[in-house]
């Protein structure tokens, strides 16, 4: 399994504290040090919708000036901008073989990683 996100986001803080006390072995990828490649968000973006994995309720979000928030109306422009800013991804993504979750929901994460 990896999760992906960044070490001080408070959401992947609680996800990796859920996944450790469930005794979940993982492999960690900070966006910081390892940046998502293209492929990545693209795969991402086709699993669960470039809605979902672009997070527009954080920080960096709310930084962007409008106009650089306008620009973003389809997968295209949405990756390109996860590409360019990283912490605009929703976190965490983890990839568990052909599964993807994302975000820190411990009802799914129930279901789905146990």
């Amino acid at each position: 399994m990896k999760v992906y996100g960044i070490l001080n986001c408070n959401t992947v803080k609680a996800a990796r504290a859920w996944l450790d006390a469930n005794r979940q072995r993982y492999e960690f990828v900070d966006f910081k040090k390892t940046p998502p490649t293209q492929d990545l968000l693209v795969r991402w973006c086709a699993a669960l919708g470039w809605q979902n994995v672009l997070n527009r309720r954080g920080t960096t979000w709310r930084m962007l000036p409008p106009a650089e928030q306008q620009k973003v109306t389809n997968e295209s422009s949405a990756i390109a901008l996860m590409l360019a800013k990283p912490s605009v991804i929703r976190r965490p993504v983890i990839e568990e073989g052909q599964q993807l979750l994302i975000g820190f929901d411990e009802g799914e994460y129930l279901k789905k990683l146990r």
